[in-house]
């Protein structure tokens, strides 16, 4: 893969696993340092398998504990990766979660806990790399942007989801932070856009696809009649997170097989 991300650092949020693990992977493949991040004690073995894949084939990177949650957590894994770096140039605010509910049952923590993670981790997340890359500027040998804040959303920013009301409203309250933080700092040369993954196969959806009775019923969501992998969401992040996309800013490249055309409409509009 050209380097097309040479000489950058990039944070990962949510990067021990699933969509977060393959763009790591996909930025490291692109030249990037990049920071591998987990939330807790017990997800360490598994970001530390993720860098060692980065390093294997001749990535850089390290891992780093954070809930993205917790404000102060936010701010030290920020202030540490700038000691250590110099600076951040890529956020890619990944990461999220899902406790579903029947919405009658859903509970406050439940709320609670999802929009937590999903909304507040980014907006914790999107507002430290701001600074930063306002501190810095523009370095133009790294880049042409200031930096680069790429948001992990889903078709659910705009696709309704019954049975998953938090996780939904999380998705669609990233696409008007991404698009409100994109309007405010254009003129500073900062880039925001987001991501809006269809069905990726994946550890928390694998009930979904794992089988082929079930796969064959996911299908009929999905135009391009097949289900995606990680390797085609870190395609994505890697042309976000470089110059090639230097016009590009406030907008969610849906990378869904056509989940957003709407399908059960296509023989009966």
């Amino acid at each position: 893969m050209e380097k097309k991300l040479a000489g950058q650092i990039a944070i990962v949020t949510g990067a021990s696993s699933g969509i977060g693990a393959g763009v790591s992977k996909s930025l490291a493949a692109a030249g990037a340092t990049v920071v591998v991040n987990h939330p807790v004690d017990a997800t360490a073995q598994a970001a530390e398998e993720v860098l060692a894949e980065i390093t294997a084939a001749g990535g850089a990177g390290i891992t780093y504990r954070c809930d993205v949650s917790k404000e102060a957590e936010v701010q030290k894994m920020f202030a540490d990766v700038v000691a250590k770096y110099g600076t951040v140039d890529i956020l890619l605010n990944n990461a999220g979660l899902q406790r579903d509910s029947p919405f009658q049952d859903m509970t406050l923590d439940q709320w609670n806990f999802v929009i937590g993670v999903n909304l507040t981790g980014q907006f914790l997340c999107a507002r430290e790399a701001i600074r930063e890359f306002l501190r810095r500027g523009i370095v133009p040998e790294r880049s042409r942007a200031a930096g680069k804040i790429i948001c992990m959303s889903s078709v659910h920013e705009v696709i309704p989801w019954g049975g998953h009301a938090n996780y939904a409203a999380s998705k669609g309250g990233i696409m008007q932070l991404m698009k409100s933080i994109a309007q405010e700092f254009a003129p500073y040369k900062i880039r925001v856009n987001s991501i809006g993954p269809g069905a990726i196969k994946t550890p928390i959806n694998h009930q979904a696809w794992d089988t082929p009775a079930a796969e064959k019923k996911l299908l009929e969501l999905i135009p391009y009649n097949r289900v995606g992998v990680v390797e085609d969401i870190g395609a994505a992040a890697v042309w976000l997170a470089s110059d090639d996309s230097d016009y590009i800013t406030g907008t969610t490249l849906f990378v869904d097989g056509g989940m957003t055309l709407y399908p059960g409409f296509s023989t009966n509009g």
